[in-house]
């Protein structure tokens, strides 16, 4: 199922979006971006002192991907970004407008113990909290489906694939 749409793989930290993202862009045959390459050294000094960053920090993290997802509109592509809000989602939409988003959700005890377990990562557990506190599911009026997390890696990868065929057609 190759797509032209540019797919953002959002959700809290530690609910896999680099795990799955480049899994769902290889079964879709496009290319992934990886969000977390879009920050500045600045941002990541924050997040990994604990600290939650703000939205003036967001801004240009989320006009970095917009660029990449703009220049891979129409070609399809793949690209994590948590996506949290609806603010940053429209600045996303704003810059690829025919983007889909796959929000990756599951239980905060489930999350939790996958973002303890990963190793080398920068973002502490302890921000797990301020990123649900800023969550905002999608809304009815936004082009996209949430997955459940519970599974492995590939079951999670193949409920979105059957899920955004759905939206797809």
């Amino acid at each position: 199922m190759k797509t032209p749409h540019v797919v953002v793989v959002m959700g809290v930290a530690g609910t896999g979006k680099t795990t799955v993202g480049p899994l769902l862009a290889a079964e879709l045959g496009v290319p992934y971006a990886e969000g977390d390459e879009f920050h500045s050294p600045e941002n990541i000094a924050k997040m990994s002192a604990g600290i939650p960053l703000e939205d003036a920090d967001r801004w240009p993290w989320l006009d970095a991907i917009g660029e990449w997802a703009h220049r891979r509109n129409g070609l399809g592509g793949v690209v994590s970004s948590s996506a949290l809000k609806r603010a940053y989602r429209d600045r996303l939409r704003a810059a690829a407008p025919g983007a889909l988003f796959l929000h990756l959700d599951g239980e905060r005890a489930l999350v939790e113990r996958r973002m303890s377990e990963r190793k080398g990562h920068y973002m502490p557990t302890a921000l797990l909290d301020s990123q649900y506190a800023a969550l905002e599911k999608l809304g009815a009026d936004e082009t996209g489906v949430t997955v459940d997390v519970s599974g492995t890696p590939e079951e999670i990868t193949e409920r979105a694939v059957a899920a955004l065929r759905r939206l797809e057609s």
